[in-house]
């Protein structure tokens, strides 16, 4: 299938997706865009992993996260890949976010947050619940939502992350360490994107 059709069939969607992130996005929208993601993942002759590979073990990089389209501060998407053992500290997203799957099983673990009898900068985390993100199981949050991730097993992951706005202008997320210390998520935990557009 051509690069060309491949841009078409995102154009098509996220002219879909602005629709409804211009009117506002609640959970009830979500549960529109998660149907529309998950057609779209069901797309597996143009996305893949022959277009789009996963790290090599052993060769350095654990993740990679293709940018699939540019439209300034607007709905974005991403096609990530990550290997088994790959983890991230819980965070937030700062705007609406969708995880669907074409391949791979990826374990999200969902937080509640309490900063009570905390000291600043320090907040507790607890965990709420779990869900498997697989093929026909997507997750969805609103901006304050806050997740962390582990893929086990022995294969990695394509999963479509979409964002409200794209990840690179997001500068109020936050991630969580062990201890509770509260730090900036893009800066010291987000590895450039790979440009796939």
């Amino acid at each position: 299938m051509s690069t060309e059709n491949r841009a078409a069939v995102i154009e098509d969607f996220l002219e879909q997706v602005r629709v409804i992130h211009q009117r506002g996005v609640d959970r009830a929208a979500l549960t529109h865009i998660v149907a529309l993601l998950e057609a779209l993942a069901e797309r597996r002759d143009l996305f893949n992993f022959e277009a789009f590979p996963a790290p090599v073990p052993g060769q350095g990089s654990t993740a990679f996260r293709y940018r699939l389209n540019d439209d300034g501060d607007s709905p974005t998407l991403y096609l990530n890949s990550l290997l088994p053992g790959k983890s991230t500290i819980p965070h937030n997203h700062e705007t609406w976010a969708i995880i669907s799957a074409v391949e791979g099983q990826e374990i999200n673990y969902l937080y509640r947050r309490s900063d009570e009898g905390r000291e600043p900068g320090f907040t507790s985390l607890h965990l709420e619940r779990e869900v498997v993100v697989q093929p026909g199981t997507s997750i969805a949050f609103l901006g304050e939502d806050l997740h962390g991730i582990r893929v086990e097993g022995t294969q990695p992951t394509l999963h479509f992350h979409l964002y409200g706005l794209p990840l690179e202008s997001l500068n109020g997320r936050y991630g969580v360490e062990a201890d509770g210390r509260i730090l900036n998520y893009n800066a010291s935990q987000m590895a450039p994107s790979i440009r796939a557009y």
